[in-house]
């Protein structure tokens, strides 16, 4: 059952829930400031292995609570666990970035080692944790925090699929010329820039079909645009982007601390549901006080469906790698 108590800075309700987040970075921070100010939980624990790194970003954040208004309360610390001890949901960011021109599997061979640790120390204080795997690349990360943990397949979650939906998101309200939040619109399959599935056929502005709204080649750009969406901002950047990603990853732990039951394309582990065993893969997942209730199985055509078995066959040579 959850509990709340009220937050005398702003009066707004404030879940008494902990969430963890590993890896106090851009994505990591940015996922923090926006569950502290949005008040998702009652306390936020940022760890990392830089020394002083996440006390004083959290110290940082929690100098702008009486010119923002929020109660929650923000805790850094340089690797010590014992202060995550019963998180109810842990985030694990921590890794490193991509590099122009690095692809999301280019990474596996550090940050496997990190998520494994990383998801191990977490459950010696936290056992009855939910964990939202962000580390790339993201479904073999889910994958590798899964198998490594023996978690019930419910409580562990890779946050890519909504990520990349509010991409897809994006680039449609921009070929519409409309606001993004009319727009319904989801990305299911690999997070990788060769094994995303743009559902471009089911997106919606306000009920319209958008395929009746804007031609297939200007459909075709939005797709192509979405797949390389992390890609381009890497390039922009020069490392691996943080606003949007730590939004999506706030918006995930939001449905699971306030039992929401919010529908969130994420990876998750499948064993049967669209015809595929033993992988995780972003498919459309309702997400509550359990991790993932139910795994949602959508209509999808011919076209959709070998585009997933393709993606399918993607994430399982990565996965491969870490053997």
């Amino acid at each position: 059952m959850l509990h709340t108590l009220i937050s005398t800075s702003n009066k707004k309700l404030l879940n008494k829930m902990k969430v963890t987040i590993v890896g106090a970075g851009n994505v990591g921070s940015t996922c923090a400031e926006v569950i502290a100010t949005q008040s998702i939980a009652s306390e936020v624990v940022l760890l990392d292995i830089k020394e002083g790194f996440a006390e004083g970003k959290a110290l940082d954040m929690m100098q702008t609570q009486t010119t923002i208004g929020f109660g929650t309360k923000i805790i850094g610390t340089t690797g010590d666990y014992s202060k995550t001890s019963d998180s109810d949901v842990v985030v694990i960011t921590s890794g490193i970035p991509r590099k122009p021109g690095m692809t999301r599997e280019e990474l596996i061979g550090i940050n496997a080692g990190i998520v494994k640790t990383v998801s191990e120390n977490i459950l010696k204080h936290s056992p009855n944790t939910i964990i939202v795997v962000v580390s790339n690349p993201m479904d073999t990360m889910t994958y590798l925090a899964l198998k490594s943990t023996g978690l019930p397949k419910n409580r562990v979650i890779g946050m890519g699929g909504a990520l990349d939906s509010s991409r897809f998101k994006t680039y449609l309200s921009q070929a519409l010329d409309r606001p993004a939040n009319d727009i319904h619109g989801m990305v299911i399959g690999g997070h990788g820039d060769t094994t995303m599935i743009p559902l471009t056929r089911l997106a919606t502005y306000n009920g319209l079909p958008i395929s009746d709204l804007i031609t297939e080649e200007e459909l075709e750009k939005v797709s192509a645009s979405t797949m390389v969406g992390g890609a381009t901002l890497t390039k922009l950047l020069g490392t691996s982007a943080w606003y949007a990603p730590g939004a999506a990853v706030s918006s995930l732990v939001h449905s699971i601390v306030c039992d929401q039951h919010k529908m969130f394309p994420c990876s998750a582990m499948l064993n049967g549901e669209y015809g595929l065993n033993d992988l995780c893969i972003g498919v459309p997942a309702i997400l509550g006080k359990n991790g993932i209730e139910r795994i949602v199985e959508i209509d999808l055509n011919d076209a959709e469906k070998e585009k997933l078995n393709d993606s399918a066959e993607g994430v399982r040579a990565t996965n491969a790698l870490i053997d």
